[in-house]
């Protein structure tokens, strides 16, 4: 029987952080199903990986910002980016009480 990325979703809500599960990891390559709802990065943080990674958004809607951006890219189910290594970003937003489902791939540069 296969798995389903949509199969025991957490119940979140914007106090609660949200959930990362890791389903693959290999030599160099990582997937992850990221579960949020209203959470945001932390104010004045901003991610900066050693992987690439590319992101695609499954279900719900976010604000991405990359710092070399002056404008938050507003995200919708569908849409995907390819965010390169140690390009600093951060989540501005994801929509509140909707579950946001990311699809996230990690991978060397």
């Amino acid at each position: 029987m296969p798995d389903n990325l949509f199969a025991a979703l957490p119940h979140l809500d914007a106090q609660a952080a949200e959930q990362v599960d890791d389903l693959l990891s290999r030599p160099g390559l990582r997937i992850e199903r990221i579960v949020s709802s209203g959470q945001a990065s932390p104010e004045g943080f901003w991610y900066d990986q050693e992987e690439a990674e590319w992101v695609l958004l499954l279900s719900g809607s976010a604000g991405l910002r990359l710092e070399h951006e002056a404008d938050t890219r507003v995200l919708r189910a569908g849409d995907h980016l390819e965010i390169p290594a140690h390009c600093r970003h951060r989540v501005e937003w994801t929509e509140p009480g909707v579950r946001t489902v990311w699809l996230a791939i990690f991978y060397p540069p």
